[in-house]
């Protein structure tokens, strides 16, 4: 029990970083909401599932990848947290340089021939593995949670959980989202959640870049 007190708090830190990053609309949120809206809701749980295992696999190879660097080098610890801390300060001037700003959130309509629904969520895997900016995402939500000299478990956990959160928020924003009316709601509120994802994103990033551990 004690063992699981000392990474615990790192671990739903790391959680809530990256629930908190898929709140903000990106490219594969935005497909899943154009995807719902123009092919049905069905395929836009389709696509979400995609992302979601998309998701996993980001997760699993940046978990597997610092094991590996951190067994070797341990002091690479050090860098890996500034470069995260780095990024998710980043994220929190475009929050809250994006709460500053009038528009409202407009869902990308997937546009071709209708495909079937395992196409569409090959779609939402492709959507998540090209997205330029998620490795480093995954760097910093990964060294939220992980310390030097980590059990695996540490990094199972922190798989597991992405994962379902992943799956859970992308399958809600596929429903809910599937009706314009639900996109004017959430674009009423968007200053407030940029601004609240700004907070957090600051704080989780002073948190990596002067921890010691």
């Amino acid at each position: 029990m004690e063992q699981v007190s000392t990474y615990l708090p790192g671990i739903l830190l790391a959680y809530s970083a990256f629930l908190l990053g898929i709140i903000s609309p990106g490219p594969n949120i935005l497909a899943v909401m154009g995807t719902s809206l123009s092919a049905g809701r069905r395929e836009g749980v389709a696509l979400a599932s995609g992302v979601a295992f998309g998701s996993l696999t980001w997760a699993t190879l940046t978990v597997l990848g610092l094991s590996a660097v951190l067994a070797t080098y341990a002091s690479a610890l050090t860098a890996i947290k500034i470069a995260g801390g780095c990024y998710l300060l980043w994220l929190a001037y475009k929050s809250f340089k994006a709460a500053g700003t009038d528009g409202v959130i407009a869902a990308d309509q997937m546009e071709g021939e209708r495909i079937s629904r395992s196409g569409y969520a090959l779609r939402g895997y492709v959507i998540q593995m090209t997205n330029p900016k998620a490795a480093l995402a995954w760097i910093a939500i990964v060294s939220l949670g992980m310390q030097q000299q980590a059990p695996l478990w540490v990094g199972a956990v922190i798989i597991a959980g992405t994962f379902a959160l992943s799956l859970l928020i992308h399958v809600l924003y596929a429903i809910l989202f599937s009706s314009p009316a639900a996109i004017r709601t959430y674009s009423k509120a968007r200053r407030s959640i940029q601004t609240g994802l700004g907070c957090f994103f600051a704080f989780a990033g002073a948190k990596l870049i002067f921890s010691r551990t």
